[in-house]
């Protein structure tokens, strides 16, 4: 069990940090879609996949002190920063080797903003799916967020390229 939780402390650390609560999800899914061996099962949500079971398991790092969770608010919402403290490196070096085959894959996933992971996210929850239907499928579950051609373009290149990665 533990196992577990030391692999989402390798990846929080291998990011050097997260912010939001959304992103982390996004991020871990992604990863999981990418076959690496994150154990949390998602369902489809608000804001695309949500895995209740990474919920629960930040927050019992949180409370074990080896994640430190931030708030900033930002007026109108309350943003989450996720950190690695020292006790929680100690903590993933229980794990002998990175969950992560190359720490770019993090680095590369930290750097895309909440709202295109969840782009990313939501496509690749539709991959058993041809193409033109997946992008049919995101219009109906997001159409809301009003995706351009061109960001979704975006998404299956990065999605490659984090492929090219594993």
């Amino acid at each position: 069990m533990l196992q577990e939780h030391a692999k989402i402390v390798d990846f929080i650390s291998m990011a050097e940090g997260v912010t939001g609560r959304k992103k982390l999800q996004k991020m871990i899914y992604i990863l999981k879609k990418m076959g690496v061996p994150f154990q949390e099962k998602y369902e489809f949500h608000i804001y695309g996949p949500y895995s209740e079971e990474l919920t629960a398991r930040v927050e019992e790092l949180c409370d074990m002190g080896f994640v430190s969770e931030a708030l900033e608010d930002k007026g109108s919402y309350v943003q989450y920063n996720y950190s690695v403290t020292a006790e929680g490196l100690e903590f993933r070096d229980a794990l002998g080797k990175s969950v992560l085959a190359d720490p770019l894959q993090a680095l590369k996933l930290n750097e895309k903003s909440s709202r295109f992971l969840e782009l990313t996210a939501t496509l690749l929850y539709f991959d058993h799916l041809e193409r033109t239907e997946q992008i049919d499928k995101l219009h109906i579950v997001k159409g809301k967020l009003n995706f351009t051609d061109e960001e979704i373009g975006q998404a299956f290149e990065f999605i490659e390229e984090l492929a090219v990665l594993m």
